[in-house]
């Protein structure tokens, strides 16, 4: 009997008082899951931006002769690919109808080719600055040097730059590609073009950069 009695003694003689008990483990596993749900949010987030950042965009563009009466007969097809934002782009195709040697191959500002390739303007060179090689700190945008065509007047082109952009303030869709009459000095003649143009000579074949795959 004395032992039975001692046990309700110590039983809580107040059973609301459990109640801020489970209150603090309630808003507890509150905070826990709600930490859970950010970081989840966050995970999911950080794989979208990725999966944004690791896509493939893809242009291309069709070369036609500047002049079709009596020019070259200057034809090719040009893949501009970049596999992530802010990534180098890719720049392959073929050329055919060129004198053997060297062409400069440049980025032109306008896809406007109502006068030939005339029209499509200057070098893309968004920031204003002097003509040079792919290579080089100082260049325009759309400088990408030379192609060599071999004997038969075929030039593969096989380009990497990390200038161009599919996306961005250096996109080049919507504008021209350019193949010249002669090699581009890239800014290292004594010309007074060299800096300008790379004194590369007359515009034998042009097109302009679509959209392929975005």
């Amino acid at each position: 009997m004395q032992a039975r009695y001692q046990y309700k003694q110590n039983m809580p003689q107040h059973p609301q008082s459990v109640i801020p008990c489970l209150q603090s483990f309630a808003r507890n596993r509150l905070v826990t899951m709600n930490k859970m749900i950010a970081f989840l949010l966050m995970a999911v987030l950080a794989s979208a931006s990725a999966e944004v950042s690791t896509k493939e965009l893809v242009a291309v563009v069709r070369l036609t002769p500047h002049n079709s009466t009596g020019g070259p007969n200057v034809n090719g097809a040009i893949t501009f690919t970049q596999s992530a934002t802010n990534g180098p782009v890719t720049v392959t195709g073929t050329i055919s109808g060129l004198k053997e040697g060297l062409h400069g191959f440049h980025v032109h500002e306008k896809g406007d080719l109502s006068s030939g390739c005339t029209s499509a303007g200057g070098h893309f060179n968004p920031n204003g600055q002097n003509h040079g090689a792919p290579g080089d700190a100082v260049r325009h945008v759309g400088d990408l040097g030379n192609i060599q065509a071999n004997s038969e007047g075929i030039a593969t082109v096989n380009i990497t730059d990390t200038v161009i952009s599919l996306s961005g303030a250096n996109n080049i869709l919507g504008r021209a590609v350019v193949v010249h009459e002669d090699a581009d000095d890239l800014g290292k003649g004594n010309h007074s073009l060299s800096l300008t143009t790379g004194n590369a000579g007359a515009r034998l074949a042009c097109g302009v950069i679509g959209v392929s795959k975005v």
